[in-house]
């Protein structure tokens, strides 16, 4: 995983495992990157959410209120995605929100949180499979054209989990 951080800052498509699902990402700061993850998708409009590089990454970026900053205190990182409204738009590129005022954020329960940590940017986090599709738990039920489009894919086996909670504070 040494040249993972460093592809994906470099603006690189991958599939990664998490805690829950198999995700599909980039850096969420290269609107090259995200265009390409929202066209493998097939994604129009439907905002993307991100893998924080860290619990500071969340409140410098993201408006935290107590009861929010209680909930990622005590449960993240887990298999949440906490909805935040945004306090610095410039931190992801624009097509990961497309002109909304909240930005989805996940740190998951799993050693590749710590690959985001390293790269010190976020990461898109989206299922793998079209929009609308089942996600990805394995290869076998892997959509190919997503899977054959990205740089990197880093699996690790049949995922058991389902996609992570939304929990909105906003």
């Amino acid at each position: 995983m040494n040249g993972l951080p460093a592809s994906a800052k470099g603006g690189a498509v991958f599939v990664y495992p998490t805690d829950t699902i198999y995700g599909l990402g980039c850096n969420a700061s290269s609107e090259a990157a995200v265009r390409k993850v929202r066209r493998l998708k097939k994604r129009d409009k439907k905002p993307f959410s991100v893998i924080a590089p860290g619990k500071a990454w969340i409140t410098k970026n993201c408006v935290v209120s107590k009861r929010a900053a209680a909930f990622i205190k005590n449960k993240l990182p887990g298999p949440y995605t906490v909805i935040l409204p945004l306090k610095n738009k410039r931190c992801v590129a624009p097509s990961v929100t497309n002109g909304l005022e909240t930005l989805g954020v996940r740190m998951p329960k799993h050693w590749f949180a710590s690959v985001v940590a390293e790269a010190g940017v976020p990461f898109v986090t989206t299922s793998v499979n079209l929009s609308g599709g089942k996600p990805m738990t394995s290869l076998k039920d892997a959509e190919r054209k997503v899977i054959e489009a990205a740089d990197i894919v880093v699996y690790e086996g049949i995922k058991r989990g389902k996609p992570s909670k939304k929990i909105f504070f906003c």
